[in-house]
């Protein structure tokens, strides 16, 4: 009786990607703002701020890199299918493939700005778009982007707020190592929206100032940003079989869940620490190896604190000489998208020699006692990062990126 074998595990590669920020579209555009030491927050235009306590985002207004494919100029406000179009065809066009048939995990929870504009509509008399309208529903948005570019399935939605597109990213991982997928689509997006303003702001958690501070003493709560990333990962074998140049790596996923509290994180980062830990082990890099954190660092009091407890646990005596930064200090808190975008960021960081800054950092913090990476980007160069993701409900996600090896440079063709 033949007894089958379970498919050898796969490396999972980088091969391409597309990314969007309130600094405008493409890796130029986080060079130019988030490796420049720069924020992209502002007053907001997109609504009425004057019910709101908050009155500032990281908003994209148009300026910088254009969105391909996208009407600019005042009053335009992408979608998410629009930006998610975009961020796609740029990673299929990198990773020089059409990705036939594979799947698309995407983290978002709708378009609630199309919901809005369904009742403006009603109460106006005009007759609403409902193909637009449908975008209000989370499932609809991977459908939309899998069918203009010919995907295949599974097409899921992941709605798991703050850490839903670094789970997409983790599933993604998983069906390629596990053999299930040879290449996925993966990511998501976030656009700031009235409504999810108005939540953020009800419940406490926005600051009133212009910038967030994250880890600093005297840091006041978080700010919201525009947002969204698309990756194309594949096995390495793939990649190489046909040529492509491999980014970098996902070497390495976790994910936990401390169930401490409906909103506060666990006060010593316990459910960090464990999705952490589960990412190196699925790795198999020591901590000391990791070069680079990528934080969540919202610049809310709990979350800070939490966070830098839990390096603390992971990383050991490490965790002294480990840098740090919060890159959401630049671009604000973009909710569903924020993992894919800063998974971008992080590889780009372990691309470039060049660690980004935590901006805004003017008190130090007896409880944040780790190297933020303070005001301005460092060059150093190494070969292993740590992507930190959590969410409300105690959920936490976490990926290893590894920068790309000399053998995955694409020879030159004569």
């Amino acid at each position: 009786m033949s007894q089958e074998t379970a498919p050898a595990p796969r490396e999972v590669a980088i091969t391409g990607y597309g990314v969007f920020t309130a600094f405008g579209f493409g890796p130029q555009a986080l060079r130019d703002g988030v490796f420049a030491g720069r924020t992209a927050f502002r007053p907001v235009t997109r609504f009425d701020v004057s019910p709101f306590y908050a009155t500032h985002a990281a908003e994209y207004t148009g300026e910088g890199p254009e969105i391909p494919g996208v009407p600019g100029g005042p009053g335009h406000t992408p979608g998410q299918v629009e930006v998610l179009l975009a961020c796609a065809r740029a990673a299929l066009d990198m990773a020089d493939t059409e990705a036939a048939d594979a799947p698309i995990l995407l983290g978002t929870n709708g378009d609630h700005s199309t919901g809005r504009r369904f009742w403006e509509d009603q109460r106006a008399g005009r007759s609403p778009g409902e193909s637009r309208s449908l975008d209000s529903l989370a499932a609809r948005i991977p459908q939309v982007v899998a069918e203009e570019f010919g995907l295949g399935a599974p097409r899921l939605a992941f709605v798991n707020a703050c850490v839903a597109s670094t789970n997409a990213i983790a599933h993604a991982a998983q069906l390629i190592h596990s053999g299930a997928a040879t290449t996925v689509v993966c990511g998501g997006a976030s656009m700031v929206t009235e409504d999810v303003f108005a939540r953020f702001d009800s419940g406490k958690a926005l600051t009133r100032e212009t910038a967030i501070r994250p880890f600093s003493a005297d840091r006041a709560g978080l700010l919201q940003g525009d947002g969204a990333a698309v990756l194309v990962l594949e096995s390495s074998a793939a990649a190489r079989a046909r040529g492509a140049e491999i980014l970098g790596r996902v070497a390495g996923w976790g994910m936990a869940s401390d169930a401490h509290h409906v909103i506060q994180p666990h006060p010593r980062g316990a459910g960090m620490a464990a999705a952490a830990r589960a990412a190196l082990r699925r790795a198999a890099v020591a901590p000391e190896r990791i070069g680079y954190v990528n934080a969540h660092g919202t610049g809310t009091a709990l979350n800070d604190v939490a966070e830098t407890a839990a390096l603390r646990a992971v990383f050991g005596d490490h965790a002294r000489a480990l840098p740090v930064s919060s890159t959401k200090s630049s671009t604000g808190h973009m909710l569903e998208a924020t993992g894919g975008v800063e998974a971008v960021i992080t590889l780009l960081a372990l691309q470039d020699g060049l660690l980004p800054p935590t901006l805004g950092l003017r008190k130090p913090d007896p409880e944040c006692d780790l190297d933020y990476i303070p005001h301005a980007a460092r060059p150093v160069s190494v070969t292993h990062a740590l992507s930190l993701n959590a969410a409300f409900g105690g959920v936490n996600a976490a990926l290893v990126l590894e920068r790309p090896r000399p053998a995955d440079h694409k020879e030159p063709t004569t």
